[in-house]
């Protein structure tokens, strides 16, 4: 299939499903940002720009796991590594290791930090969320922004989680989840389609296909302590679709795939758009006795 075949079916066709690798590949470096190559949809609280907004989220996962000096952080989805530096920048761990499956980001987030000259402080991989290639009880932290969501499953990303931490470390995430099911059936149908279309067009796992309080069983399941799962949608899905309206000047920056995605998706209200799509910050550690 041609690369505009192959734009066209991901916009047109309801059923064209694309794997990880195809779905980032196809999108590449097409960032709303202005100044950086971030893919995620920010936190909003008191963001007043879509780069706000993208800082905001990775200080809000940072400041999850409490993030020092000391601390070796694993981020696994790290995406073009945007995350990375201004953790390095402003939390200055001792170390972070990237781990991603998609080898065109890995090089260019590579070439990014070396840019920024942060390569004996920032190092990024091709490796799996469920397959990490580290050693056990080799990290503090463990964090995935806005990335669990594709892993296949979120479950075994927990367990390998839980294996490379340290007793007492961290793991914390960004994730986008079903929403709970509404009382009305017309709510219900609106929450289908909306989640429906979102999972398939962005490489959703359907394993992964549950609201926030199967999320907190699987912490707890996975051998997690002191977990916890927070929704943030109202800071992240409606403020930042009414930037969007606001500024439509932030579209002309993105792939023109997801440019027309995106305008389809502004010409509803916030509330349909993300109907069946909750935003959780989820967070659990790491029992202190256990290898």
């Amino acid at each position: 299939m041609s690369r505009t075949r192959q734009y066209m079916s991901w916009i047109l066709n309801p059923f064209h499903a694309p794997q990880v690798e195809e779905l980032y590949d196809m999108l590449s470096t097409g960032s709303a940002t202005a100044q950086g190559l971030y893919l995620n949809l920010g936190y909003w609280r008191e963001a007043e720009s879509i780069d706000q907004a993208s800082d905001a989220l990775a200080a809000l996962l940072a400041d999850a796991v409490a993030m020092g000096p000391e601390d070796v952080v694993v981020d696994v989805g790290f995406g073009f590594a945007d995350q990375d530096i201004f953790w390095a920048q402003h939390y200055q761990p001792r170390k972070i290791i990237g781990l991603n499956v998609t080898p065109s980001q890995v090089k260019l987030a590579q070439q990014r930090v070396k840019d920024h000259h942060l390569e004996g402080q920032i190092d990024l991989r091709e490796g799996s969320a469920t397959q990490m290639p580290l050693e056990d009880n080799s990290a503090d932290c463990v964090l995935a922004l806005e990335s669990a969501f594709h892993f296949r499953s979120r479950e075994k990303f927990f367990r390998e989680a839980l294996r490379v931490l340290r007793p007492g470390g961290l793991l914390a995430t960004a994730d986008i989840v079903p929403t709970p099911p509404a009382p009305l059936a017309l709510e219900r149908l609106k929450q289908r389609i909306t989640w429906g279309w979102a999972a398939r067009k962005f490489a959703m796992a359907k394993e992964n296909a549950y609201p926030r309080d199967i999320y907190r069983q699987m912490l707890d399941a996975c051998g997690f302590e002191e977990f916890s799962v927070q929704s943030i949608r109202d800071d992240v899905y409606a403020p930042l679709h009414y930037w969007l309206r606001a500024n439509p000047q932030a579209l002309e920056r993105l792939h023109f795939a997801a440019r027309m995605a995106a305008r389809l998706s502004l010409r509803a209200s916030a509330q349909t758009a993300y109907a069946g799509l909750d935003y959780v910050l989820a967070r659990g550690r790491k029992p202190e006795g256990r290898l």
